[in-house]
């Protein structure tokens, strides 16, 4: 038996029936599914050490805070960070949103964001907003091909990142395509013309080893319920230099060294950048998800997120009248695909009816759909308690549809 066959009994969630069929899920590059581990962190938590962090010197504020900060030395670990560079967000979204209010307080009419047509809303719609309040100018590092087949084109880097680029931002892989963007080249290059590089690091995340000093990016952000962590919890990583520089983009309690009735004065990162109260919780069930991942080693995750989607591409390619996008070669766990005659909301409600859990719709990549001259697509995408199997039932749903459409 598959030791990844053995991995679901870890997960108390996908036990359980679905309109009569065994959940199958593949929805992961939504959100994956917790181990019993994470869960009884979070409970452990609640039913023993609830307290607030960094203000109390009664046993169980002490008990959360050294569990709190245990949390951010592990996550810096599974980054290869220190934990001074560690800041704990609500996710990749309030990620990029502090980013782009505080680097963008430096831009200037005329600079530059460079990025790219693959990106996320959540890491378009924050720059997109900082360009329109300081006159700076958002350009894109184009798609190659008609379905992205061949991921960014390079060869016009050197058009687009001129000195005029004062932030250069992308996604490490894409949600839609499952592109692998070679995320340490454009870090080196970025840095050469003195810009500030930003990686989404959300889909990468737990997929397999991660090491922000081998990237060598400014800024890594990612969020944590997609790497086995509960929601509502994320990081943001930044060099210890960059941190220092940025003024915070939320202010109140906990960030403060001294605050008279004229004027604050702010602590050092990270905690200046992490006002109120924060998931202490999230933190430290966080951190157990970094536990789990490491002890089934995250090079044979990525080996056994590449083997599903090498099937899965292969399987989904023999049915009549698919459109796959992405690239045919090496590609990150997730395929999406179209057809010309079913939309991916009818394709998506249908699968449920034989327990399958996929995603259909833009993926929030509305710029690229349109670019591709699509509505949207749907995505099935893999982790660590997916098999084969799981994608031999996805192919017969399919071609249940499609006959059920008269398409195909």
């Amino acid at each position: 038996m598959s030791p990844w066959k053995n991995i679901r009994a870890d997960f108390p969630i996908l036990h359980q029936q679905v309109h009569g069929k065994p959940l199958i899920y593949l929805d992961n590059a939504a959100t994956a599914q917790k181990p019993r581990a994470v869960i009884d962190a979070l409970v452990h938590f609640y039913e023993r050490d609830n307290s607030n962090v960094h203000r109390g010197l009664h046993a169980l504020s002490m008990r959360s805070t050294d569990a709190y900060e245990t949390a951010r030395a592990r996550l810096a670990r599974f980054i290869n960070a220190a934990a001074t560079e560690i800041i704990f967000t609500r996710g990749t979204t309030e990620g990029i949103n502090l980013l782009a209010h505080s680097l963008g307080a430096k831009l200037r009419p005329g600079d530059v964001i460079l990025t790219t047509e693959m990106e996320h809303h959540s890491n378009l719609v924050p720059w997109q907003q900082v360009a329109r309040a300081t006159g700076a100018t958002i350009r894109y590092l184009p798609v190659v091909g008609a379905d992205a087949e061949g991921g960014l084109d390079l060869t016009q880097l050197d058009q687009l990142l001129t000195p005029a680029v004062k932030i250069f931002t992308c996604t490490h892989i894409s949600n839609t395509l499952g592109v692998i963007n070679p995320v340490e080249e454009l870090c080196r290059r970025a840095r050469a013309v003195g810009a500030i590089s930003v990686i989404d690091a959300a889909q990468s995340i737990g997929h397999g080893p991660l090491d922000v000093q081998a990237i060598g990016a400014d800024f890594v952000v990612f969020s944590g319920h997609k790497m086995c962590g509960p929601t509502g919890i994320g990081v943001l990583y930044g060099r210890r230099e960059q941190l220092e520089s940025l003024d915070p983009d939320e202010t109140g309690g906990g960030m403060v060294a001294n605050v008279t009735y004229e004027s604050a004065r702010w602590k050092p990162a990270p905690e200046r950048f992490e006002a109120g109260t924060p998931n202490i919780a999230g933190a430290i069930a966080l951190g157990r998800a970094c536990d789990y991942l490491d002890a089934l080693d995250r090079a044979e995750i990525a080996k056994h997120d590449q083997s599903l989607t090498g099937f899965a591409y292969d399987q989904l390619a023999k049915i009549p009248g698919i459109r796959l996008l992405g690239p045919t070669g090496a590609r990150s766990g997730m395929v999406s695909f179209a057809f010309s005659d079913v939309h991916a909301h009818d394709i998506v409600t249908f699968a449920d009816e034989d327990g399958l859990a996929l995603r259909g719709g833009h993926h929030c990549n509305q710029p690229l759909m349109r670019k591709l001259g699509l509505t949207g697509t749907t995505r099935a995408s893999f982790y660590i308690y997916n098999t084969e199997a799981e994608i031999e039932v996805l192919v017969t749903s399919l071609r249940r549809i499609l006959a059920f459409f008269g398409a195909g």
